[in-house]
């Protein structure tokens, strides 16, 4: 199996992995409510936007650090495509 090749799987696991995380957090902020107006009976709705929040803010390191490497994987990706078939006119 070529290099590329295997370069090409890992980085269609990584993405994927980041896909999952990005649909993840869309559900998670999909109820998170822009402003609450809360008084003392629904103090709950507080408590869950901050639980919200906090998963939020847990997985975000994790899809910038896969959104970059993503990035630099692809760059990397075409950068040995290119060289390859530079190679192969000559």
């Amino acid at each position: 199996m070529s290099p590329l090749i295997m370069m090409l799987i890992a980085w269609g696991v990584l993405t994927g992995i980041l896909i999952i995380l990005l649909i993840y957090r869309s559900t998670l902020t999909m109820r998170e409510d822009d402003q609450l107006f809360i008084d003392a009976s629904e103090s709950h709705m507080q408590q869950e936007q901050m639980e919200i929040l906090q998963k939020v803010n847990r997985i975000s390191p994790y899809v910038k650090v896969l959104g970059a490497l993503s990035g630099v994987m692809i760059l990397v990706i075409a950068g040995v495509a290119i060289y390859q078939g530079l190679n192969q006119v000559q």
